[in-house]
């Protein structure tokens, strides 16, 4: 849900729900790398609910595109790490064929 301006769409404050600090801590980083971004911030209004509150203001470039091209943004770095780590794994288990990682930790008992 946006909360804003209908004279300054520069100005909006978002809220999300079911979504934490995970999320917003995220979603603040990369707004931030934004050029069009004079503000970012988020809050949690209180901790027994599942909702963040993000506030943009811009230079003037709506506030709901920047957030919309910070949200793309991020979903892209995701898929870069996920990438990345994927064929991290792939090379190791290439060169390591004969070695598997134990993840049981009763033989370790003692």
């Amino acid at each position: 849900m946006e909360h804003g301006s209908f004279s300054d769409n520069s100005k909006s404050t978002f809220s999300l729900t079911d979504e934490d600090h995970t999320l917003a801590n995220a979603v603040r980083f990369t707004l931030n790398q934004d050029p069009r971004v004079s503000f970012c911030g988020y809050s949690i209004p209180h901790p027994s609910e599942n909702r963040v509150n993000i506030r943009i203001q811009t230079t003037g470039a709506p506030a709901r595109e920047v957030l919309k091209d910070a949200c793309q943004d991020l979903m892209m770095m995701c898929q870069h790490v996920r990438s990345t780590f994927d064929t991290v794994v792939a090379d190791y288990k290439t060169r390591n064929p004969s070695e598997e990682m134990d993840t049981d930790d009763s033989d370790n008992v003692g």
